[in-house]
């Protein structure tokens, strides 16, 4: 049985899972899950997924696991080689760290729910934008200097990471809310590397087979 990846090509969750993928060379069936019509409700996905949210990962032995850094942590420990955490205990905790402030901190705040949320409660189209552009600018300015100080071509040294996972959807996201990255130069210069990168490329929205054109 193959690796399913239930996805949705422009959610950037599913997006960072995408990432990892790629990056330990698996291959994966793509099951898209069309969050904008709420396929993600109907009942044959919530037996899935009962939190009714992308990515799902359906693994080999048919075991569903949910929640993008649970997937890459398992896609760690099953697929160890190339590694996306580094072997220092103290550098794989900021490279954890790094991935969180995305994660935890940043994307929460910007996700279909929350959109839709504020949607309801009358917010405006402008006023959704600068809600998003508020949380990621404050996540990109916390990990600015993290990126500058650790990062040699990628968010944490040389090589892709866990971080790099987060990082790049995070600036794809940036872009869509009109997010001015000019601040963020070391941001940017690992944007720019993961760009030209094949496993970073094949992971793009726009790449994907349920991608939409703008």
């Amino acid at each position: 049985m193959a690796l399913v990846l239930h996805s949705y090509w422009r959610a950037t969750a599913p997006y960072r899972v995408r990432i990892g993928l790629n990056l330990k060379g698996l291959e994966y069936d793509y099951a898209p899950v069309n969050l904008a019509k709420g396929v993600q409700h109907e009942d044959a996905y919530a037996a899935l997924n009962p939190q009714e949210l992308t990515p799902a990962l359906v693994t080999e032995a048919g075991r569903v696991i949910t929640q993008s850094l649970a997937i890459l942590e398992w896609l760690e420990e099953t697929h160890p080689e190339p590694a996306l955490l580094p072997g220092n205990p103290e550098d794989r905790a900021v490279v954890r760290a790094m991935a969180d402030i995305v994660a935890c901190d940043v994307h929460p705040l910007n996700n279909l729910r929350i959109q839709q949320q504020l949607t309801a409660m009358g917010v405006d189209d402008a006023g959704r934008q600068a809600w998003s552009q508020r949380w990621i600018n404050d996540g990109f300015k916390a990990l600015e200097p993290m990126v500058a100080r650790h990062g040699r071509g990628f968010a944490f040294g040389e090589a892709p990471s866990l971080a790099d996972c987060c990082l790049i959807p995070q600036v794809y996201s940036a872009e869509r809310y009109g997010v001015d990255v000019a601040p963020y130069p070391a941001i940017r210069a690992v944007a720019e590397r993961a760009a030209a990168h094949p496993a970073f490329a094949a992971a793009h929205p726009d790449r994907q087979p349920d991608a939409r054109p703008a």
